[in-house]
């Protein structure tokens, strides 16, 4: 028997789905209790990579990443296919879609108790929705009577012109009880948007080199303001090991995320699962992550 759901507005909205896609239908579930949507003829749902700390293996939260729906649990990455297909409008829908079923798809889940859930912010949102940015999904939470708390929005990469843009768009999302998170392309850039946008977390690309000067003073600075650092990315063992080294030299925690760990997936991993060791790499697309 399934567990009980402790969210009761998330259990009865769930209780009133449809099993299989019905005529004007937006969200409905399948034969695994999925919540899945419809965008144009396309049919989504959820798939979560964990985030790890490095030392122990502890799994803190997961990133919410939009599939194609498939049996199989590997679909496909569409969301760049269905955006360059949709105006700003569209493409505002197509994210606020994608936020309402990972939340849904993550906290229907016992395995979510006590992480967090990392949710992207589209590009073409910054500019798209006017102002009051994170309403329409805070009154979905309180409807659901999900843990606003537990969610945290991860603004895109930011280019130099659009500074402004960010940090009025995070001030928004504060001020509707979100926490901010920020992507950058090296831990250099990453220096300046814990300046500019005051995140409460930074995740780092390390598909450029990670070099060990301007990473060590990124984990020393946001270790004084109590900024978590995110690895991500993280697909080969010499980057691991480049974080490992990272990490006796600063003498503070590391966390990371990437294919040497997880394959992102419906399901949640359970406790052995998520304090498995580190697996070798494998082949995989980047379109994935």
């Amino acid at each position: 028997m399934p567990a009980a759901i402790p969210y009761p507005g998330l259990e009865h909205y769930l209780s009133r789905l449809y099993g299989t896609a019905q005529a004007g239908t937006r969200v409905w579930k399948d034969a695994d209790g999925r919540a899945t949507g419809r965008y144009f003829n396309s049919t989504l749902t959820s798939a979560f990579q964990p985030i790890r700390r490095l030392d122990g293996n502890e799994v803190i939260g997961y990133e919410g990443f939009a599939r194609s729906h498939s049996g199989s649990d590997q679909g496909l990455c569409l969301w760049k296919l269905l955006d360059h297909a949709a105006n700003d409008d569209e493409s505002v829908e197509l994210d606020r879609l994608c936020r309402m079923l990972h939340a849904i798809n993550f906290f229907r889940q016992p395995e979510s108790e006590g992480g967090d859930l990392y949710l992207s912010v589209h590009a073409r949102l910054l500019a798209a929705v006017d102002g009051n940015h994170g309403t329409a999904f805070s009154r979905i939470l309180k409807v659901l009577d999900l843990p606003q708390e537990r969610i945290l929005l991860q603004l895109p990469v930011i280019v130099e012109h659009q500074g402004w843009l960010a940090n009025y768009v995070a001030d928004n999302y504060r001020r509707n009880g979100f926490r901010i998170g920020v992507n950058a392309v090296d831990s250099l850039e990453a220096l300046k948007l814990l300046d500019h946008v005051r995140p409460e977390v930074v995740k780092v690309d390390t598909r450029q080199t990670l070099h060990d000067g301007p990473a060590l003073r990124l984990l020393d600075r946001c270790a004084a303001r109590n900024v978590r650092v995110i690895f991500k990315r993280v697909e080969h063992a010499d980057t691991l090991d480049t974080l490992r080294r990272l990490a006796a030299v600063s003498g503070l925690p590391i966390y990371a995320q990437g294919f040497l760990w997880d394959l992102p997936s419906s399901s949640l991993p359970g406790p052995s699962q998520a304090a498995g060791k580190p697996m070798p790499p494998a082949p995989i697309p980047r379109a994935a992550a």
